[in-house]
């Protein structure tokens, strides 16, 4: 025994110091991103807090425009100015164009087949191009008019039948419409009523939630048992069995339709529009129940939860700013004349708004860390060597306050857009609430025709107060963080 630990140090010593030598020998020469200081096995996580795009823009002062943290044993390159997420969103794309695996999203989205989480390759063309051209073209995004007028009219009906003086919780009448707006849109119908649609809320908000939690485990991967005993495996699969025993039967149902013959070509929704894609490509370009399931999630995950936000967000903006509600009240109002309620054709004519949406945005980008990328070989990004396999978080919320940028940056001022071509669709890196890029949000025109008409017809018909009389330059803008940045508490208002 004395013997065989006698040999066993110096072995063990040995293989160290090869590995040692080996690690500095494909470091020497190279120049990494400026790092902050890290603990034993977490890294740089304890510097995230509750906010990350806070913490992190806190950090890059410190550091630069180009931090390498280390979140548990991942490597993540952070870039918060124009100049880097051009270089990697842009000069770059196609390097940075992967998606790291994250658990929980990959489980949900049956294993990544959707568009945002799936790996960049064959696949990822595959199901985009197909979600571009069948689901969210501008002709297509157009014959959803009535579905958002009408849903649309309908909250303005429920608000307007609230007693005068009570207190409306506008945050839920946004979420209400929104729902109800893409279940239309993607799955034929609203899933409302009683139980039905307690039960529908509730795992689109668990499945929405857990979207945006992050195991321990996808971090440091030695403890992937926390997420076990903590509940977070189990809550993950039964919201995936519950969703997918949902879509089956969404599915099924339109078959059966389908069968009988009873769709009408002006009424299709996005699983008629799937299901008959599948059929035509049948023997060409398969395309499987589930990837048609997880397309589906796609238009709940960032058609709900991203829209209730930035339409959230700028409505509390426009009640804390009253001069401001008062520019785009006249403007609308104008615009409407003696209309009994504005329609989509009227917000072409409506440039403030469009201003106001955009300065609503800058201030709250819906995902401010986006959804993160993953590089797929070394490179060097603005003078610094990055190593294959890095995660990539771009700080877009940290850009668009970004002082060298933005005058006053702090101060909501939709002017500012008013003789400017920024625009947010991902060809101005200063401002890219949606990503950019290849793996920019595809539905940008889709979520925008449903933030514009809702605001539009709020500020139409209603004038705001805060409930209980407060002022608006004291309403309560804290966050609470998820796959989206949502204010903390919710918005009560008086009309």
């Amino acid at each position: 025994m004395v013997a065989f630990h006698e040999l066993t140090v110096p072995l063990f010593s040995f293989i160290l110091l090869i590995l040692f030598l080996k690690r500095r020998r494909s470091t020497a020469g190279k120049i990494f991103p400026p790092s902050p200081r890290k603990l034993p096995i977490i890294g740089n996580l304890h510097q995230l807090g509750k906010s990350p795009h806070r913490s992190l823009l806190t950090l890059s002062k410190r550091h630069g425009e180009l931090m390498l943290l280390h979140l548990g044993s991942k490597p993540v390159l952070v870039a918060s100015s124009a100049a880097a997420a051009r270089e990697i969103m842009k000069n770059q794309d196609l390097i940075f164009s992967n998606r790291p695996k994250l658990s929980a999203p990959d489980r949900l989205t049956y294993g990544s087949r959707d568009v945002a989480f799936s790996p960049y390759g064959e696949y990822w063309r595959h199901v985009r191009s197909i979600c571009v051209l069948q689901l969210l073209s501008n002709r297509r995004v157009q014959s959803f008019r009535r579905v958002r007028e009408e849903e649309t009219s309908l909250m303005i009906e429920r608000i307007a039948r609230s007693p005068a003086g009570a207190a409306v919780n506008l945050s839920e009448e946004l979420v209400a419409t929104t729902n109800d707006v893409i279940c239309r849109v993607a799955l034929g119908r609203k899933y409302g009523g009683g139980g039905e649609e307690r039960r529908f809320k509730k795992f689109l908000s668990e499945f929405v939630e857990l979207l945006g939690a992050s195991p321990v485990g996808d971090l440091v991967t030695w403890l992937a048992w926390v997420d076990r005993v903590g509940g977070l495996d189990a809550k993950v699969e039964r919201v995936a069995r519950l969703f997918d025993e949902f879509l089956e039967h969404v599915v099924r149902e339109h078959r059966e339709v389908e069968k009988s013959g009873r769709v009408d070509d002006e009424e299709l929704d996005f699983v008629d529009i799937l299901l008959q894609f599948q059929r035509e490509n049948e023997k060409t370009s398969p395309v499987e129940d589930e990837t048609i399931k997880a397309l589906i999630l796609d238009m709940f995950a960032g058609g709900t939860d991203t829209t209730v936000s930035s339409m959230e967000w700028t409505m509390a903006e426009l009640i804390r700013n009253p001069r401001t509600m008062k520019v785009l009240q006249n403007e609308v109002r104008e615009v409407a004349r003696n209309k009994v309620e504005v329609d989509e054709e009227d917000l072409e004519k409506m440039p403030y708004l469009k201003a106001v949406m955009k300065e609503s945005l800058r201030l709250h980008s819906p995902v401010p860390l986006l959804v993160p990328r993953e590089s797929t070989e070394d490179t060097k990004v603005l003078g610094c060597d990055v190593a294959s396999g890095t995660r990539v978080m771009v700080n877009a919320w940290a850009i668009s306050r970004d002082p060298s940028l933005w005058e006053n940056p702090e101060e909501f001022c939709p002017e500012r857009f008013l003789d400017t071509s920024i625009d947010y669709k991902g060809l101005h890196f200063e401002f890219i609430p949606f990503g950019a890029g290849r793996r920019g949000c595809p539905a940008v025109a889709f979520a925008m025709s449903v933030n514009e008409l809702a605001i539009a017809k709020l500020v139409h018909k209603f004038n705001f107060g805060l409930a209980n009389g407060g002022r608006g330059e004291d309403l309560d803008m804290s966050e609470t963080i998820g796959i989206a940045v949502h204010k903390k508490l919710p918005l009560l208002v008086v009309v």
